[in-house]
C-alpha cells in the first residue's frame, strides 16, 4: 500500500505516547510500500517533536534523518535538507522550508521580520532580509 502521512502518525511512531496508536503507526510505517511525507507534516513535526514533547534540536533532526534513510520513504529531499541546516543552526525547520520553496518558486530573497531565521539563513550562504519601512 502506499500512503501519505499525517504528522499524527509520525508523531506516534517516534513520540510512543499512545501505545496503541503507537503500534498501528508503526505497522503502518514499516509496512507500507511507499509513504509519501508531505513538506508541511514535517515542519508540523518538528515544531510539534520541539514544542510539545521538549525534544532536542538533535533529536528531532535525527529523526527526521531517519525518515530520509528509509526506503520506503519519500519527500521533497532539497527543502527537507534546506528545513535540517536551519534547525541545526538553531532556527526554526519550517524557516529553512519555506526560503526553500521561495526560491522554488521564484523568489530571490527570503525576507521575514524574524530576525534570528534571516541573521541564519545568511550565515548558510542564502540572500535573506528584514523588510525596510
Amino acid at each position: 500500500m502506499n500512503v501519505a502521512v499525517d504528522t499524527n502518525v509520525l508523531v506516534r511512531a517516534v513520540v510512543r505516547d499512545d501505545p496503541a496508536q503507537s503500534r498501528a503507526a508503526i505497522k503502518l510505517l514499516t509496512g507500507a510500500e511507499l509513504i509519501a511525507v508531505a513538506t508541511p507534516c514535517l515542519c508540523e513535526f518538528s515544531w510539534v517533536l520541539r514544542k510539545v514533547y521538549g525534544f532536542a534540536t538533535r533529536d528531532v533532526a535525527a529523526a527526521i534523518r531517519a525518515l530520509m534513510g528509509a526506503s520506503n520513504v519519500v519527500l521533497n529531499r532539497p527543502a527537507t535538507e534546506s528545513g535540517l541546516a536551519i534547525l541545526e543552526a538553531g532556527g526554526d525547520f519550517a524557516d529553512g522550508v519555506i526560503a526553500y520553496e521561495g526560491r522554488w518558486l521564484g523568489g530571490e530573497t527570503f525576507v521575514s521580520f524574524d530576525r534570528k531565521a534571516v541573521s541564519l539563513l545568511r550565515s548558510n550562504g542564502q540572500a535573506a532580509s528584514l523588510p525596510t519601512t
